[in-house]
């Protein structure tokens, strides 16, 4: 009995030796290069010539081979690509064709290539808030073509993205739609640039108190003798910096004309987030993200990063079918409308009715 007991367990030995062998020998055979070019795109969303940009930036960042037999980093990164682009289970990834390898494999490389996209000046680089007067110009004068609102230097909303029930502090994720999700905040220009993601918080966190929490609202405030706004949906406080619609507007009167407006130009960060999930389906709320809620959030910011060079570098993604659309729709939690305070609220209402004045002049 004890003989077959160890013939058996040498035999295991054996097969998985004999799997691992073919998984090297699978990918030492793979060619990128041999791929074509919408095949690799598909596959992987970026172009030949910004994947090369991509491993330029971050494979210095990987942890060195420390085996003859190792994973190339470029594999590495591959790997990454696809589980972000399909949105599939690690498992599913690591059966492609284009690179098999062990499940346990995928998820390091995996973690490793997202930790090198959330590097601070790989973010710095990729996603930035306009810092100057003559970056926010150069934003407001293109939402004013685009659209004839002026001053504006951004779009923002939440969106969720659905986590696998966390193993602490399971509250800060619950939502009122009974499932766990990271709460992602996102500011985007009217090129659907992301300028500034915020992807810390829960999916019991409401909007308007990630945004109090936000830099960005003090960087805003901060502003002296300038007009910006962001845009945003009555789930945000009125501010002076922060336009949001008019309740109860009548339709063609000038607040009515103003929301209207006002909802088309907001719709940007909507396209946004639609490029974002249709790119990288790992992020569609109908999927989980099977980590942690930390390595999660490094997640949806490595996709952000990719999201905006493949803007800049003019690349199209898929689409999100009508179903996807309305299965997003489903699962976002609506806004609650946002507490606000007197003086606040009322500096902000005098901003609003000046833009409403000018947009009303120049009709």
């Amino acid at each position: 009995m004890a003989t077959r007991q160890l013939l058996i367990a040498a035999a295991l030995r054996e097969e998985r030796l004999e799997r691992r062998r073919n998984r090297r020998r699978l990918r030492n055979q793979l060619n990128i290069s041999n791929i074509p070019d919408l095949e690799f795109v598909g596959n992987y969303r970026l172009s030949r010539e910004l994947f090369e940009e991509l491993c330029q930036d971050i494979v210095p960042l990987l942890p060195p081979k420390g085996r003859r037999h190792g994973i190339e980093p470029t594999l590495k990164i591959l790997t990454a690509l696809n589980f972000y682009a399909r949105g599939s289970y690690q498992g599913s990834v690591g059966q492609n064709m284009d690179g098999p390898m062990a499940q346990q494999t995928v998820s390091r490389c995996l973690q490793e290539v997202t930790t090198a996209l959330n590097a601070p000046h790989i973010l710095r680089k990729h996603i930035r808030f306009p810092q100057n007067r003559n970056e926010r110009n150069l934003i407001k004068q293109k939402f004013y073509d685009k659209y004839g609102l002026p001053a504006v230097v951004g779009c923002i909303d939440c969106s969720h993205v659905a986590i696998v029930r966390p193993s602490e502090h399971e509250e800060r994720y619950f939502n009122r739609k009974h499932f766990h999700l990271i709460n992602t905040q996102v500011i985007c220009d009217s090129d659907l640039l992301i300028t500034n993601v915020d992807a810390s918080y829960g999916g019991a966190t409401h909007d308007a108190y990630i945004w109090r929490e936000c830099e960005i609202r003090n960087h805003l405030e901060g502003l002296q003798d300038e007009t910006v706004y962001l845009l945003g949906d009555s789930g945000y406080a009125l501010r002076e910096h922060m336009m949001t619609p008019v309740d109860n507007a009548v339709e063609n009167s000038p607040e009515g004309r103003y929301n209207y407006l006002q909802k088309r130009v907001r719709c940007t960060i909507e396209r946004t987030f639609g490029v974002l999930k249709g790119r990288w389906r790992c992020l569609l709320a109908a999927r989980e993200l099977h980590y942690c809620p930390e390595t999660a959030g490094k997640i949806i910011l490595a996709c952000c990063v990719l999201h905006n060079m493949c803007i800049r570098a003019g690349i199209e993604g898929p689409e999100l079918t009508e179903e996807e659309h309305q299965s997003e729709r489903t699962r976002q939690v609506p806004f609650e409308t946002a507490a606000s305070s007197t003086q606040a609220l009322q500096a902000g209402r005098r901003a609003r009715n000046s833009l409403i004045q000018m947009l009303e002049r120049n009709r």
